[in-house]
């Protein structure tokens, strides 16, 4: 009798799990999760390359390519997921002497592909970041070597429209060097990172008119030298964390959501080991998305640096992951947060990582595509 029940217990339990297995086996069938790439035009780069993800191998399918010989060096997707903007670097060279640029593309639904709807100036030298308000009503370009942050109107096909306003910035006779503009998680602040000037600058947004208003406290400041690069908010919105790229260090501080005003908590909180010497200089930074972890990605270690979020949303150090390349530039999770992906400039490979949720680690999947310096991940997730 016992024998029976128990026999029945496990085919019930044997066909939950697989019925559980199916539907979600079914329902990651009908979402496509499609991998965007942007890279520098050298080594016979294409421009963009467009792959399909596999959640489930972990693996991905080159879809597409765009072929764009000017750099398209950042890339972001729409709010709306029906369009994708990128920032043109130009030539990749010393002299950046060429105004860069801007492209709109639109993204088919069904595919993921792209196809361009306009292109427009950028007007200023060295464009490395682009982001749209959370509304999708504005688009910010951070050029880089012009020290200026542009912002423009986005009509509803998608298209790039008017400039609404721009800031030009010099510190104390210093080059200002504008890293990355990014809406707050209310949309309700601008903040604004210099690398020349070691500043953050905090703006309010008038999604009305398309303009940035200084804002209760217009700036950050940050140890000298450490040069702020890529900055990135908290799950909660209450902490800001900034990869500091001269220093290799990182940086976070306590947020009001209310007023912007924030308080360093932390600087130049170093990043990579005390042992390793040689040149290095720190890039990307994100949130894991279950908001227990920082990823920092180091150029010259080749590594990720790993930090655990604790209280009040201070950070400990948890130790550094291989890119399995060289100079990863740019790195993002996949939309189900299981996977890494590691964009390696130097070595031309795409990597994906496995996260251990509990611990934070990496571990290499073993599989990666080859694209010629891809500097950009950006994912987008189609319902079908």
């Amino acid at each position: 009798m016992c024998a029976n029940r128990c026999s029945t217990r496990v085919t019930q339990a044997l066909l939950t799990t697989l019925i559980f297995f199916f539907t979600h086996l079914s329902f990651a069938q009908k979402r496509k999760e499609i991998l965007y790439v942007g890279t520098m035009a050298v080594r016979e780069s294409q421009g963009i390359y467009v792959f399909k993800y596999d959640p489930i191998k972990a693996k991905l399918t080159l879809l597409q390519t765009i072929n764009d010989r000017d750099s398209p060096s950042f890339l972001t997707v729409h709010p709306n997921g029906k369009f994708l903007y990128a920032v043109n670097r130009m030539a990749v060279d010393q002299t950046h002497s060429e105004v860069g640029s801007v492209s709109a593309y639109q993204i088919d639904q069904k595919t993921g592909k792209l196809t361009l709807i306009n292109h427009v100036s950028a007007f200023g030298k060295g464009p490395c970041h682009i982001s749209v308000d959370r509304t999708g009503k504005f688009a910010f370009v951070s050029n880089y070597h012009e020290g200026n942050l542009v912002v423009y109107r986005l009509l509803s096909d998608g298209s790039l429209g008017e400039v609404t306003d721009s800031k030009k910035y010099s510190y104390n006779g210093k080059q200002s060097h504008v890293h990355c503009a990014i809406p707050s998680p209310d949309n309700k602040f601008l903040l604004v990172t210099d690398l020349g000037a070691d500043k953050i600058y905090k703006y309010k947004l008038d999604l009305v008119n398309g303009r940035i208003i200084p804002a209760d406290q217009p700036e950050l400041s940050v140890a000298p030298g450490a040069g702020p690069r890529h900055l990135t908010f908290s799950m909660n919105g209450k902490n800001v964390y900034l990869a500091e790229e001269l220093t290799s260090t990182i940086a976070s501080f306590s947020y009001q959501p209310l007023t912007s005003s924030a308080t360093i908590l932390q600087d130049t909180l170093r990043a990579i080991p005390a042992s390793y010497k040689d040149k290095n200089s720190s890039a990307d930074i994100r949130v894991d998305p279950k908001g227990k972890y920082v990823y920092q990605s180091q150029r010259g270690l080749d590594a990720l640096s790993i930090f655990a979020i604790g209280l009040h949303g201070k950070l400990k150090y948890v130790g550094t992951q291989s890119s399995a390349g060289k100079t990863p530039r740019n790195f993002v999770f996949t939309p189900s947060g299981q996977h890494l992906l590691v964009a390696n400039q130097d070595t031309d490979n795409v990597v994906i990582f496995k996260q251990d949720a509990k611990t934070g680690k990496l571990r290499s999947t073993g599989f990666e595509v080859k694209v010629p310096s891809p500097v950009c991940l950006q994912f987008l997730k189609i319902n079908q």
